[in-house]
């Protein structure tokens, strides 16, 4: 959850003939004021990457709205201890290049810099690491992108101990600004330094998280400007107590923010929607209107306490917590979650914030250099814009042991206006194929019965429902028959259960014990958590529940399973553990 700003952009001194009049070209663009953008590069040599000329807005508000839309290269420099650490490759040049050429104007570089630093005074970091830092960040700029900089993991690894260790974790914050400072000091301003990702603090009273977070981003700010060379003027971003966009939080930052008279801070939070629907748990299947409420009115907090006032919002961070993960199962349904996306897009829009997609390596595979999900990535590109139309689904399940009826869908056309309904480049027929009355979408029995096909099991056609504007709506047509489900032995660890799926995909699951109490680890609810819980594998025809599930029911106690699929197909299981072993019965 970083943030970037914005920056005006210098020409770096060459030693050799031909960059000093690259240097002086671009200070030339500059004077004349030519379009900026990615117009003229600097020439390059192997030591100094060329540098896209970027005019920099000088007011913070338009700086920052020049940075839309934003990326972050999660889980790189920020993995523990070492940048590849968590599966993604070394950071290339390349990279920065394929995120440039999507449409990204900006990106997040977060930095874990602990394992990299001296535990002790004057917690120097190391000489090698800074460098690489440095080189990463300069690739970044040299494609004309804005960077944003952080302190980000570092957040629970040291400075969390700061209620208890105050005066040695405070040392060391400062000492890791002061050599950041230095060694970026005379970058130009399209890089942004943000204090600190998602501080927390452990032991501490709400008033003292709060004094704290003010003491780290007062001293902050003083460092660097302090600094001097291109930090006197450089955007930072202070963020509120982990990055939560509550209305306190953000008021407390506020009140930081006025007390520096700086017109050069950008605030900034993190957002990863309703927690039921971003990890799948107490039910929280769909985007309903509690998910889109809770959107929209942290959205309105963001616009209201700082955009309305003049500070910009660079939302470091968005995504579901649980979509897209390419290496689990899908927990939230991607027709549920291509909704949050584009009102994502929407809300952002609206209320003048920036936006940062968190990308860990899920949306763009950091090995082949390609996004995963093309029409994902497509609806969240047009959201930067325009809005897209949706429907309540993209599915359509027609059971295949029962005659094909009409099947109808409401439209959500989201301000545009539905146009037609296409299967491939042939359009289907208004009227005969499907109607459409007011938002309701109804597909006639004669289409559906063609579209099915010989019904075999699974998705049997892919239609598009084209609206005005914005990226088409896609609707899986689907055969299906309720799922069946075998006995199984297992133990603690886990219990494999046999599942024929036949087309149908599970949507969540239910536990509770004979009297009718919730089991499980989320014991507040009887909907446990997809992926954390139980786990759903169709290729391998099996569901999962997992050690964190079991480890958490009752010995002896017998438990009621309810899988809920997609079709509004529902099956019945028993689940019953004894010491280290555990049973699974279908009645």
């Amino acid at each position: 959850m970083k943030d970037l700003g914005t920056v005006r952009h210098r020409a770096r001194r060459r030693a050799q003939g031909h960059g000093r009049l690259a240097a002086l070209l671009l200070a030339l663009l500059v004077v004349l004021g030519l379009p900026g953008g990615t117009a003229f590069a600097a020439v390059a040599d192997a030591a100094h990457p060329a540098r896209a000329a970027i005019r920099v807005p000088a007011g913070a508000v338009d700086a920052v709205a020049a940075m839309q839309p934003s990326w972050n290269m999660g889980n790189t420099l920020d993995a523990i201890p070492d940048e590849t650490s968590w599966g993604n490759p070394s950071a290339t040049k390349a990279l920065f290049d394929t995120v440039r050429d999507k449409g990204y104007r900006s990106v997040r570089i977060p930095v874990t810099w602990k394992d990299h630093q001296s535990a002790a005074a004057p917690y120097t970091i190391d000489a090698t690491f800074m460098n690489r830092v440095k080189q990463v960040v300069d690739w970044a700029l040299a494609d004309g992108l804005y960077v944003v900089l952080n302190v980000h993991h570092d957040s629970w690894e040291w400075i969390a101990n700061m209620p208890t260790d105050h005066d040695g974790v405070l040392a060391r914050f400062d000492s890791t600004w002061t050599q950041i400072s230095k060694t970026f000091r005379d970058e130009p301003r399209t890089l942004l330094y943000e204090s600190v990702n998602e501080p927390q603090f452990n032991n501490a009273t709400d008033a003292q998280k709060a004094q704290l977070m003010n003491e780290l981003n007062t001293s902050f700010h003083s460092i660097v400007r302090s600094s001097g060379g291109g930090n006197a003027d450089r955007l930072l971003v202070l963020p509120t107590l982990g990055c939560t966009p509550t209305q306190d939080l953000m008021d407390s930052l506020s009140t930081t923010m006025g007390s520096l008279h700086d017109s050069n801070l950008v605030a900034t939070v993190h957002f990863y929607g309703y927690w039921p629907f971003s990890v799948n748990i107490a039910g929280g299947t769909r985007y309903d209107a509690t998910s889109q409420k809770d959107m929209s009115d942290a959205f309105a907090r963001m616009h209201d306490t700082f955009v309305a006032k003049g500070i910009p919002v660079y939302l470091g961070e968005y995504g579901l917590l649980s979509y897209p993960d390419y290496t689990h199962t899908d927990a939230v349904e991607r027709g549920e979650a291509l909704k949050y996306f584009e009102d994502l897009g929407y809300q952002a829009r609206r209320n003048g914030v920036t936006t940062a997609l968190w990308d860990a390596g899920s949306f763009l595979n950091r090995t082949t250099l390609q996004w995963r999900d093309s029409g994902l990535m497509d609806l969240i590109k047009a959201g930067w814009t325009t809005r897209s139309g949706t429907a309540s689904s993209d599915m359509v399940y027609l059971r295949k042991s029962a005659q094909i009826t009409a099947q109808t869908l409401t439209l959500n056309p989201n301000g545009t206006s539905f146009q037609s309904l296409w299967q491939g480049s042939t359009r289907l027929a208004s009227g005969t194929d499907y109607t459409v009355s007011g938002n309701q979408l109804t597909l006639t029995a004669s289409a559906l019965s063609r579209l099915a096909g010989n019904r075999a099991y699974g998705v049997n056609a892919t239609l598009q429902a084209r609206f005005s504007q914005g990226v088409p709506w896609q609707i899986s047509v689907i055969s299906y028959d309720t799922p069946v489900l075998s006995g199984a032995t297992g133990t603690t660890g886990s219990l494999t259960i046999p599942a024929q799926f036949r087309g149908d995909r599970l949507a969540t699951m239910e536990a509770r014990y004979a009297d009718g109490s919730n089991a499980g680890p989320a014991n507040w609810t009887p909907y446990q958590e997809f992926n954390t819980a139980f786990t759903p594998d169709y290729s391998g025809n099996t569901i999962t529940l997992t050690a964190t599930f079991l480890s958490a029911i009752n010995d002896g106690a017998p438990v009621t399973l309810t899988f809920d699929f997609w079709s509004g197909a529902t099956v019945t299981y028993h689940v019953k553990k004894s010491g280290g072993s555990v049973t699974g019965t279908t009645s």
